[in-house]
């Protein structure tokens, strides 16, 4: 077997050994080469490539200084960035998960010459947030990418929108009991002294409002007109008592101010609609193609919701688990008779069992199953706001 054969036992050792990491004492930044030992790296020193990129650092050394510390930046907060996003971590664990790269740039390349050096000089730039602690140093990585920040934003005005809504529902609920206590401080009773003028005469009461009026003046007048003005006196008291009651009837059949808080509610939820409408164990089917044919067209169960916009879904054939903005899924439609939920509009939350579906309009008509409009029809609902159940 030759020295040069590919499959000898040589051969695989030091295609093994060169994977690795080595020692960093034998590691010659300049021309990015690894070495074994110290042999294999002096013979490297005394090459006539390494004297050549010597002499063309010895030119600008501060050029190739500075580029080494910028790759070294870059690299070590794109990490940063992607491994641990804005969390609070430990300088020295991304550090040790960066070196474990072989094609990494050292720090004894930069203008830092140790960590501490670099973690101070990311606080005092503005990058990362750093504090010192008995522990030793931690950083958390300042994200002020453009969409970041307008998505920021965007939920910042819709929490505030959110909150201004609930603030004109409180001051008209306010109203609406203010003036239900100013009509019921209108209907109280004013309570006047009892008394009479003689002494002999019978005095009966009648609860119905003015009522009572009418039946003193019939006790005296009885005596002087007779029994048929006593009739005609009762038949005015009871026209008087039948009005009575036909008002408060009329009064019973006006709405009352919860009830019109409760249908200014419903109407508001109908009209309202959300920009996500994400929702735990329903059904979805991925519509992105950047995941592979493998992927696209399938189904999967959501379990999990991140921030309203993204979820975590469970692939219904293989188990896979996939971390998937709503912008990638679309829901799914079952086929009537099984039990659907709402993911937008009114009716948001509520399960529901499908009806019907209309497919030259694109809607669907569903019978609430759940809350308490349970039984309610609901027709002309669109297939995007609601979505199979698993």
């Amino acid at each position: 077997m030759g020295k040069s054969d590919f499959l000898s036992p040589k051969a695989i050792a030091n295609r093994i050994k060169s994977k690795g990491l080595q020692k960093l004492r034998w590691y010659c930044q300049m021309c990015q080469k690894q070495c074994r030992d110290e042999n294999g790296f002096k013979c490297h020193c005394m090459s006539e490539s390494h004297q050549r990129q010597l002499l063309l650092a010895s030119e600008n050394p501060q050029q190739f200084m500075d580029y080494f510390s910028e790759e070294f930046r870059n690299d070590f907060l794109e990490l940063l960035r992607r491994r641990f996003g804005t969390k609070r971590v430990h300088n020295n664990i991304v550090y040790n998960e960066y070196i474990s790269h072989r094609e990494h740039i050292h720090m004894n390349a930069t203008q830092w010459e140790t960590l501490t050096d670099f973690t101070k000089w990311l606080g005092r730039e503005g990058l990362c947030k750093v504090d010192e602690t008995p522990k030793g140093w931690y950083i958390q990585y300042i994200d002020r990418d453009p969409e970041t920040i307008r998505r920021q934003q965007e939920q910042e005005r819709k929490k505030k929108q959110d909150l201004d809504d609930e603030e004109k529902t409180a001051k008209f609920i306010e109203q609406q009991v203010r003036r239900g206590l100013k009509g019921k401080e209108l209907e109280k009773p004013v309570y006047t002294e009892l008394s009479r003028e003689n002494e002999e005469e019978k005095v009966t009461f009648n609860l119905n409002k003015g009522a009572s009026t009418s039946i003193a003046a019939s006790s005296k007048t009885s005596s002087v007109l007779g029994p048929n003005a006593l009739k005609m006196v009762e038949g005015a008291v009871k026209r008087k008592e039948s009005a009575h009651s036909s008002g408060q009837s009329k009064e019973k059949k006006k709405k009352s101010a919860l009830d019109e808080i409760m249908e200014l509610e419903e109407e508001k939820k109908r009209t309202s609609r959300r920009d996500y409408w994400l929702q735990p164990e329903i059904v979805v089917k991925i519509v992105t193609k950047k995941l592979g044919e493998k992927y696209h067209k399938k189904k999967a169960v959501v379990k999990e919701v991140i921030d309203k916009y993204t979820a975590v879904v469970k692939m219904i054939d293989s188990g896979d688990k996939l971390k998937l903005d709503q912008t990638h899924l679309e829901t799914v439609i079952p086929a009537p008779g099984k039990k659907v939920m709402v993911l937008n509009g009114g009716y948001r939350g509520n399960e529901g069992i499908l009806e019907s579906i209309n497919e030259k309009r694109f809607s669907a008509t569903i019978i609430i199953d759940s809350g308490p409009l349970k039984g309610r029809r609901v027709e002309d609902i669109q297939y995007e706001d609601i979505s199979k159940l698993a």
